[in-house]
């Protein structure tokens, strides 16, 4: 991370103040435990800066999609434990996004203390398309601090109340991870040194369509695999069994291979896949050539011979975006194609970032430290909407 993106939050005078800092702790559970805490860990250079800067900390983070009602397998009480580990001081925990009780605990917070709001979508106001039940919301929670720090970078992309609306309501200023996450994202689409490469995987193409025509114009070479790689091979043509495909848009993809084509960029796609007849970890693993697909069986991983094709690729290129699992990591036989896949990432000799997400929950799942990438992003969809050359409101907001 550069200098600039640490001295914008560094000059930023906290002393004695509260900061109202907008945090992406949206992290994995299983039975009520974080799985992976990557996006906590992510967010602790800002709120230590902070901390040794004198200020105390109102933090708002929302976690999954609760669509504005209060879900107790959605609380953040369990984000609220581990920051406290992972910080050594009690963060102090609202149980409650607004109202007189957190209202009283912001004011009575101390330099170096921290309270932290339960999941801010359990207000429906948080998520609205209605400006009004936004900027009331917003107004509400302007009240619990004197300034904003933007650090969520995962939800960047969101026109939502502590997104969007409430850094206009008080001085503002962007964290330590949205400034380093948007120095990366500009080598990415400002003369990146080449061959520039982007691999591409996860479920559906219709995630991607926007990226993947942005981008085609713009890369050297292009690598998809993942469940979306099944619609690029029924627009050619080919046999996908009962694999994941999105019918309407095959017409659509075949403008995007033409596209490609047109443009001088190496699309790399599989040429043998790993099938299994059902979705289970399970399910006996076949290899097959990508074009000797039964009508029975679903492809769930890229073959050996992809993986490879996939490595030399990446290995090729001096700048790479991935995003997207090539097949159903969490299941080990079908594994193999996005381990292959990071290891290459991992080998690059220019800059290499992993998208966030999916992506970078498969590389610390399968064994990678986060040290091992040129970067890690926190925001899948994000980074992929400013790929695409979307203005993204809460980047807007912070005047990024």
């Amino acid at each position: 991370m550069s200098n600039s993106a640490t001295s914008a939050l560094q000059n930023f005078d906290v002393a004695g103040k509260r900061v109202f800092l907008r945090c992406d702790l949206n992290v994995p559970l299983k039975d009520g435990a974080i799985t992976d805490d990557g996006r906590i860990r992510a967010s602790l250079p800002t709120i230590k800066t902070l901390l040794a800067n004198g200020a105390s900390i109102v933090i708002a983070a929302h976690l999954g999609r609760p669509k504005g009602e209060a879900k107790p397998e959605l609380s953040l009480a369990p984000v609220a434990l581990r920051l406290s580990e992972l910080l050594g001081t009690e963060v102090i925990f609202a149980g409650a996004v607004t109202g007189a009780d957190v209202s009283a605990k912001a004011k009575a917070l101390q330099p170096g203390q921290i309270l932290l709001l339960e999941n801010i979508r359990f207000s429906a106001a948080e998520t609205s398309k209605e400006e009004s039940e936004r900027s009331s919301l917003a107004k509400e929670l302007a009240q619990l601090a004197d300034l904003y720090v933007g650090d969520g970078f995962g939800a960047v992309h969101r026109k939502h109340a502590s997104v969007f609306d409430l850094p206009k309501l008080l001085p503002h200023v962007a964290g330590t991870l949205v400034a380093a996450e948007v120095e990366v994202l500009k080598k990415l689409t400002q003369n990146p040194e080449r061959p520039y490469g982007v691999v591409l995987g996860g479920a559906k193409v219709s995630d991607k369509i926007g990226v993947i025509s942005n981008l085609l114009g713009k890369v050297d070479v292009m690598a998809i695999g993942g469940g979306m790689v099944f619609t690029f091979l029924a627009a050619q043509g080919k046999e996908i069994g009962t694999s994941l495909v999105e019918r309407d848009l095959i017409e659509t993809v075949k403008g995007l291979i033409k596209q490609a084509a047109d443009s001088g960029v190496k699309l790399v796609l599989p040429t043998d896949i790993v099938i299994a007849p059902k979705f289970a970890a399970d399910a006996p693993a076949t290899l097959v050539a990508s074009d000797a697909m039964p009508a029975d069986q679903m492809g769930l991983d890229i073959g050996p011979e992809s993986a490879a094709a996939f490595a030399e690729a990446i290995k090729s290129c001096k700048t790479v975006f991935w995003n997207g699992p090539m097949g159903v990591f969490e299941f080990a036989a079908f594994s193999n194609g996005t381990k292959v896949v990071a290891q290459a990432l991992t080998e690059v000799t220019g800059i290499s970032v992993v998208g966030g997400g999916d992506s970078a929950a498969a590389v610390r799942a399968l064994g990678f430290s986060d040290s091992q990438f040129g970067y890690i992003s926190t925001g899948g969809g994000a980074s992929l909407e400013y790929l695409e050359g979307k203005e993204l409101p809460g980047l807007t907001a912070l005047d990024l």
